[in-house]
């Protein structure tokens, strides 16, 4: 599936907030497996990703119908994908958000992120078809940076 709503909600460990909604097959998926990955896709992909989106897994096989290739993960029984730049394993922590607000705590237990380029352009989800692609980076505001405040 194609997430767009997700949130950092601990560091240690890795924990991962997701919405997803209940009429999407993940959503029972994940709640039965309780575990996922969760695949982060450069710009390039930003087509493959909105028709991923546009899509069910109860009607086609997502990987066969869009080229991507199913990688064996090392920490959970999901696969993830081979042409993302990162993959990002994940267990179900916490259920109890799910029910009301379909909510997903996830703790992530294996990463996997390519090493070139240092600095993909990717693409993020900002509501209503409209996506976000990374842009440059800046060190302008580093100096005031205080990492004891993470």
């Amino acid at each position: 599936m194609t997430l767009g709503w997700h949130m950092i909600m601990e560091f240690e460990p890795s924990l991962v907030g997701c919405y997803i909604w209940t009429e999407n097959e993940s959503f029972d998926m994940i709640r039965r497996s309780r575990e996922c990955v969760i695949n982060l896709p450069t710009a390039d992909m930003a087509a493959t990703v909105v028709a991923i989106g546009n899509s069910s897994g109860r009607d086609v096989d997502k990987f066969a119908e869009f080229g991507l290739t199913a990688g064996r993960s090392s920490a959970v029984d999901a696969p993830s994908i081979d042409e993302c730049y990162a993959n990002f394993e994940c267990r179900l922590v916490d259920s109890s958000l799910i029910r009301k607000y379909s909510l997903f705590i996830l703790e992530v237990v294996k990463a996997r992120v390519a090493t070139s380029p240092q600095y993909p352009r990717t693409i993020h989800y900002r509501g209503d078809g409209v996506f976000m692609v990374s842009g440059t980076n800046t060190r302008r505001y580093r100096k005031l940076f205080k990492p004891g405040m993470l």
